[in-house]
């Protein structure tokens, strides 16, 4: 399919441009459109990208098989995931910076809170995807699926999409037989639709449902953040006005730190090795830069409208970057009880991490869901919550929460296939 023959070369960096374009409006208009005080916000992106990659890129991929230009569509690949890794980089690490000058405060404050919600959420997902393991050798694999351990690469697949864990992804695949590989992507993806409008649209209903005033729990939140934040100091020497610099630094190191990979050795996970990601590395990196502000008299602290530009650029583009494979994925592979699967695997631990935040942690609502983002994993759901709460320092629970769950998720997702 090739809508803009004679218009746009579709072998060319500028069709991928202006698709990226096109859906960034697109998926702007869309997310702006609210029924009842709820809307889709960045997550209006995600559907855009997602409405593209199943109908439009996977028939021009096709295309461009038939027609022999494999090398055109590895490139526009390269393209998809280099936009995506890029968003990543850009929103965590923004997210770190700003939530810095609190976290350690915050984390030294809450931390058996936030390593208990952590391990409850995940936890809880690992008993909701043992549940569907059962159930579905009870009434059936589902469609191409024909053995026992092909339907556990799948629902290890939707896990890791259920709560849109690469890290978890990247693990399930590096410890299933490698025929079963394909199953574990396909799961994710399509379960990460779910996983992402999900958390989204709860941390917009929970607020709503609870007939929460804003302003009351803004004000719960800067009290308990009161005299975490880190003064700040004048006269401080900057490499460029606005920050780009140490912004760029903290990227680059927190990359580093999240490509060293540690092997895996006990409990039958021998070849299998964990490793922070870009995500985690660049989250940790940039929380300490937040944290400290300056290097003698260097600021490596980049400005506030630095930060948020970042933030909100570098969500909507991974967004995008995620959406486009994931729709195709969806369409190609889509089974109606694996969504049920899926759907499951985002409800049960958001539901149960939610109530147990709330009546033994006994958190305000806004640390609660700032928390529940982070034990899901969530980072477009982060980038919902803060336009909601009207406040960024919901983003300091997201990251005190968010290492426990990364490194629980990725375990739980090894011990499924293992004893599955």
């Amino acid at each position: 399919m090739n809508l803009f023959n004679g218009v746009i070369p579709v072998t060319g960096t500028s069709f991928m441009l202006f698709c990226i374009l096109v859906i960034l409006f697109a998926g702007y208009a869309l997310g702006r459109i609210t029924i009842k005080g709820v809307c889709l916000g960045d997550a209006g992106v995600f559907i855009m990208a997602l409405l593209f990659g199943a109908f439009f890129y996977e028939p021009l991929a096709n295309q461009l098989v038939l027609k022999g230009e494999t090398e055109a569509l590895r490139y526009a690949d390269q393209a998809i995931g280099i936009v995506e890794k890029l968003g990543l980089i850009f929103f965590v690490t923004a997210v770190g910076f700003i939530a810095g000058p609190k976290f350690f405060g915050n984390m030294k404050k809450n931390f058996k809170s936030y390593v208990l919600l952590g391990a409850v959420i995940i936890l809880a997902g690992g008993l909701a995807a043992v549940a569907c393991i059962f159930m579905g050798r009870g009434i059936g694999f589902g469609s191409s699926i024909e053995t026992s351990e092909g339907f556990t690469a799948m629902i290890v697949g939707l896990l890791s999409g259920s709560l849109t864990s690469t890290p978890a992804f990247a693990a399930a695949k590096a410890t299933v037989a490698g025929e079963y590989v394909s199953l574990v992507s396909v799961g994710h993806g399509i379960a990460y639709i779910f996983g992402v409008l999900g958390v989204v649209l709860f941390v917009q209903l929970v607020p709503k449902f609870m007939k929460a005033d804003m302003a009351v729990e803004r004000a719960k939140l800067e009290a308990v953040d009161a005299g975490q934040a880190k003064e700040e100091k004048k006269g401080l020497f900057k490499l460029d006005d606005h920050g780009f610099a140490v912004f760029a630094l903290a990227a680059f190191l927190g990359t580093l730190l999240g490509s060293v990979k540690i092997p895996l050795t006990s409990a039958g996970l021998s070849g299998t090795c964990f490793s922070l990601t870009t995500t985690g590395g660049c989250l940790l990196v940039s929380l300490i830069f937040g944290h400290f502000s300056h290097i003698g008299k260097m600021s490596i602290m980049p400005e506030g409208s630095t930060l948020k530009l970042l933030r909100e650029m570098g969500l909507v583009l991974f967004l995008v970057g995620a959406g486009i494979p994931g729709g195709a994925e969806f369409v190609a592979n889509f089974d109606p009880m694996y969504f049920v699967y899926g759907a499951i695997m985002t409800i049960v631990p958001m539901i149960i991490g939610f109530f147990f935040a709330k009546y033994v942690l006994k958190l305000n609502l806004l640390n609660n869901l700032g928390s529940l983002t982070g034990g899901m994993t969530s980072t477009p759901a982060l980038g919902t919550l803060i336009g909601v709460a009207g406040t960024e320092s919901v983003a300091a629970a997201y990251a005190a929460t968010y290492p426990i769950a990364l490194i629980a998720v990725v375990l739980v997702s090894q011990f499924l296939i293992i004893l599955f």
